[in-house]
């Protein structure tokens, strides 16, 4: 059975092709104004790489922000329900799955065989995601990729304390005229938005082994403050932004 899970995120749109459970073709594409159009875009970079086209699918499930407007699929999954499935799918000694894309966080505990027992997500605010990031480099005028590994550089610890975003970016902009190095400014960014995951995780219970996935997972800044934060290794898939449409797939597999 052939089936593909689409996840449209705030930023970016995923498509996986699955096959009695076997990846077969992936793509992402960031997600514009149109999303249709940016839809057509996606599965052109699925046909192009793999041949395989929407009709050729035996099922099709949505997932993500955009899931509601998704007018290409019949059925949408949560995206709770999609990030269980697919982290359980690729590691079943998860019991614990995080996930941060850009403008949303997740957290969610999960049984030995799989099934959700609790969860918690950051949807009010934007300290807590990818978009937080994307915001605080531009104050620094340094590019996303670069925030990461330039945080590692930080020799003295500053804290970012508004909760708030707008408020954050404000207090930042204070750090810059203080002439505080750049290094710690950033180590700051991430120690905050990791501090605010971390209450979230806290409050649904952290069990082991614990998942990292979504497009934040890339950023090696996040992913120290958060191990630092939550005094455990973290199982970091090699391609975490994908993690949500491939359980989706997996789930239309079921249906």
């Amino acid at each position: 059975m052939l089936t593909a899970g689409v996840d449209i995120g705030a930023k970016t749109i995923k498509i996986v092709v699955v096959e009695d459970g076997d990846i077969r073709a992936k793509n992402i594409t960031p997600s514009g104004y149109d999303l249709m159009e940016s839809m057509e875009k996606a599965w052109a970079g699925i046909e192009t790489h793999s041949g395989y086209k929407a009709g050729d699918m035996d099922k099709i499930l949505v997932t993500g922000a955009g899931r509601k407007k998704a007018i290409t699929a019949a059925e949408n999954v949560t995206e709770v329900m999609a990030a269980a499935k697919g982290s359980f799918a690729l590691d079943e000694s998860v019991r614990t799955v995080i996930e941060v894309g850009a403008e949303e966080g997740r957290a969610i505990k999960i049984d030995a065989g799989g099934k959700i027992i609790d969860f918690a997500i950051n949807e009010k605010c934007a300290s807590g995601a990818g978009a937080f990031v994307e915001a605080m480099a531009r104050v620094l005028e340094v590019s996303v990729e670069e925030l990461g590994p330039m945080s590692l550089q930080s020799t003295r610890a500053v804290a970012i304390k508004a909760q708030c975003a707008v408020f954050a970016e404000t207090e930042l902009v204070a750090m810059v005229h203080s002439r505080i190095p750049k290094p710690d400014v950033a180590w700051a960014i991430h120690d905050a938005i990791a501090e605010r995951i971390v209450s979230m995780v806290r409050w649904v219970g952290i069990e082991q082994s614990i998942m990292l996935i979504g497009g934040v997972s890339r950023n090696v800044g996040f992913v120290t403050g958060l191990k630092q934060k939550l005094g455990s290794e973290l199982i970091v898939p090699r391609e975490p932004e994908y993690v949500a449409a491939y359980g989706t797939a997996l789930i239309a597999a079921l249906r």
